[in-house]
C-alpha cells in the first residue's frame, strides 16, 4: 500500500509583498516616469528575495512631508484585510517613503502597528541601535534635501518675480506659453481674455454699475462660464478678477515684500483703468443683487412716475381666465397714480418710438466724422507736447517720493510712519499711471476708422441693440442714450428726455431744432418811424454843364 503523504507535492510558502511608490508633483506624474522606475526596482528586489508581489500602490503628487496620503491609507487597509500573517512593504528609497523625520517615524509606527514590514534595496531597516541611527541620519538628510529644494525654488521664483514674471498659477484669461527670450510666461487665453477685458472696462467706465451686473455679464458668455460646473460665478470670483493687477500688466507679492511693479506679460486693460476700478470699489460700488431685474421688464428702475418722480415697479397680473398680463405701475403712497397700472406693451412701444427719434441722418454722421478726423489729427500732432508734460509730472512725483523717503528715516511715531508709507504708495501708483501714459502717448490702441465705426454703429441705430432682447445690451442702451431716468405720464406718455452728450452733439450738427428769430425780435414789437441818423453819401457824379 502506498503512503499518500509520500507522493504529496511540496508546497512552497512565499512571503507576500506590496510595492509603494511616490512622486511629489503633478509634473512628475504627467511628464516623468518616476513611478514606473521605482516600481521596476522594487519588483526586481522582491524577485531576488523570493517575495510574491500582490499589488502596487502609487502615490501621485503627494509631498514627502505630509501624513495625509490616499494611497498609503489604501495600503494600510489592504494589509488589514489580506495580511493576517504580516506583509512586506517594499520601497525604492527612504526619500520615496518620507522627506520629514517626524513624518517618517509616524508612518513607520503606523505601518508596524498594522502588520507591515518596511524593506528597501538601498536601506536595511533594523531594530538594533546602529540600524536606527543610520535610518535617522538618512531621514534627516532627506528632510534637509526637501527643505533645501524648497528654499532654492523659492529664491528662484522670488528673483524671477522681481524681474516681472509671474511664477504662480495662471489667472483666468491667461495661460503659460514658452516665449523666446523669456521662457514660460503669461499670454492671453482667448476667448476668456477678451470677455474679462470687456467686463473690467465696462465696470470702470460705468457701463456696469455693480458687481452683480458684471456677474450677469460673465454668466451670459458660454465660452467663459463653461469651466464652472454650476454655470454660475460667485461674487468672490468677480471681486478677485477686479483686484488682480495682472490684468493691467502688473504684479505684486506682498508676502514676499515684492511691491507693485510692471510685469513682462501684456495686460488686458490699462493700469489707469485698473485704478479706476479700485476707486469704484472703495466708493462702495458693490450693490446687492436684485432678483427682480429680468428680461420681462427691462425698463424697471429706469422709468419714473411723472407725478411723484419715484421709480416705477412692475408685476404680472392674473386675469379671471388665469392668463397673466405684464404691467408697470407706481407704488408710491400719496401719488396721484398710485397703483394705477400701465400695460407693458404700451409703455415699451412709446419707449421704442423715443429711441427711433434718436436715429440721425447719414449726412449728419458724415459731418461728424469729418470734425472728429480733424480733432484726431490735432491730438496726434500734439503728442510731443503731451509727452513733455507727462515727463515733467513724473520728475515732480519722483522728487516728492524721494523727499518722503528721507523724512521716513527721521520719523519715530508709528502712526505718522504708516501715513507716510500710504502717501508714498499712492504716489508710486500715480507714477505708474503716468509712465503708462508716456509710453502710449501718440499711439492709439485702435485706428480712427475702427473706433468711429464702433461708435457710429451704436449712434446710428440704438434701436437694433434694444431689439436684441439681451438685458445687458438693453441696460447699455439706457446708460449711453439718456443722462437721467425717464419720466412717464399715463395720459401723455414720456416727458422730454435728457439725452447724453453724443446725441446732443448730433442734434446740434443736424440743426433740426435750430429756428431763426422773428423779425420783430424777442421783445414786444413796437413800430418806429423811419429816421435818418446820418447824412447821405456825397455824390461823385459831376454836375451838368449850363449853357
Amino acid at each position: 500500500m502506498i503512503n499518500p503523504t509520500a507522493i504529496a507535492p511540496k508546497i512552497n510558502f512565499q512571503k507576500q509583498a506590496v510595492l509603494y511608490t511616490r512622486v511629489s508633483s503633478k509634473r512628475q506624474v504627467e511628464e516623468g516616469h518616476g513611478l514606473e522606475s521605482q516600481a521596476t526596482r522594487c519588483q526586481e528586489y522582491a524577485d531576488r528575495k523570493g517575495y510574491q508581489v500582490i499589488k502596487t500602490f502609487k502615490e501621485r503628487a503627494v509631498s514627502g512631508g505630509t501624513l495625509d496620503r490616499p494611497s498609503f491609507n489604501a495600503l494600510l487597509s489592504f494589509i488589514r484585510d489580506h495580511g493576517s500573517d504580516g506583509m512586506i512593504v517594499v520601497i525604492d528609497d527612504i526619500s520615496r517613503f518620507a522627506r520629514d523625520i517626524e513624518s517618517h517615524w509616524a508612518l513607520r509606527r503606523t505601518l508596524k502597528e498594522t502588520g507591515g514590514t518596511l524593506e528597501s534595496p538601498t536601506v536595511n531597516f533594523g531594530e538594533d541601535p546602529d540600524s536606527i541611527l543610520i535610518e535617522n541620519l538618512l531621514a534627516s538628510v532627506s528632510q534637509h534635501q526637501r527643505q533645501k529644494n524648497a528654499e532654492q525654488t523659492r529664491n528662484r521664483m522670488w528673483a524671477r518675480t522681481m524681474n516681472g514674471y509671474w511664477c504662480f498659477h495662471a489667472p483666468a484669461g491667461f495661460k503659460y506659453e514658452t516665449v523666446r527670450g523669456h521662457g514660460k510666461m503669461l499670454v492671453r487665453d482667448e476667448p476668456a481674455a477678451s470677455i474679462i477685458a470687456e467686463a473690467l472696462e465696462g465696470f470702470a467706465s460705468g457701463r456696469f454699475d455693480t458687481q452683480a451686473e458684471v456677474k450677469r455679464f460673465l454668466e451670459s458668455k458660454p465660452d467663459f462660464i463653461k469651466k464652472y460646473a454650476t454655470r454660475t460665478i460667485r461674487y468672490e470670483e468677480v471681486r478677485r478678477l477686479m483686484d488682480r493687477p495682472h490684468y493691467a500688466g502688473h504684479i505684486e507679492v506682498p508676502e514676499w515684500n515684492i511691491r507693485l511693479r510692471k510685469a513682462q506679460h501684456q495686460g488686458l486693460i490699462s493700469f489707469e483703468t485698473y485704478e479706476q476700478i479700485q476707486a469704484r470699489l472703495k466708493e462702495g460700488a458693490r450693490v446687492p443683487f436684485r432678483k427682480d431685474v429680468s428680461h420681462d421688464f427691462p425698463l424697471r428702475g429706469f422709468v419714473v412716475c411723472a407725478d411723484c418722480h419715484h421709480p416705477m415697479t412692475s408685476c404680472w397680473s392674473k386675469s379671471k381666465t388665469g392668463k397673466k398680463h405684464p404691467y408697470y405701475m407706481c407704488f408710491q403712497k400719496g401719488c396721484e397714480s398710485y397703483r394705477k397700472s400701465i400695460r407693458r406693451d404700451v409703455l415699451e412701444r412709446d419707449f421704442e418710438a423715443l429711441l427711433g427719434d434718436l436715429t440721425p441722418a447719414p449726412a449728419v454722421l458724415t459731418v461728424a466724422r469729418k470734425m472728429l478726423v480733424k480733432l484726431w489729427n490735432q491730438r496726434k500732432t500734439s503728442a510731443a507736447v503731451v509727452r513733455t508734460e507727462i515727463s515733467r509730472e513724473i520728475k515732480a512725483l519722483e522728487k516728492k517720493i524721494e523727499d518722503g523717503l528721507e523724512k521716513i528715516l527721521e520719523i519715530e511715531s508709528t502712526t505718522v510712519l504708516r501715513a507716510y508709507e500710504k502717501k508714498i504708495d499712492r504716489m508710486e501708483r500715480e507714477k505708474l499711471v503716468l509712465i503708462e501714459k508716456l509710453e502710449n502717448a501718440g499711439r492709439p490702441q485702435h485706428s480712427f476708422d475702427k473706433m468711429f465705426e464702433l461708435a457710429a454703429g451704436f449712434l446710428s441705430s440704438p434701436c437694433k441693440l434694444w431689439a436684441s432682447g439681451q438685458i445687458t445690451l438693453q441696460k447699455l442702451v439706457l446708460k449711453l442714450a439718456f443722462s437721467e431716468r425717464l419720466a412717464y405720464c399715463r395720459k401723455e406718455g414720456f416727458r422730454t428726455p435728457n439725452y447724453t452728450l453724443p446725441f446732443k452733439a448730433l442734434a446740434d450738427i443736424s440743426g433740426e431744432k435750430c429756428l431763426m428769430a422773428e423779425r420783430q425780435g424777442f421783445e414786444p414789437w413796437v413800430g418806429l418811424h423811419p429816421q435818418r441818423f446820418s447824412r447821405p453819401p456825397r455824390s461823385t457824379t459831376p454836375a451838368p454843364l449850363h449853357s
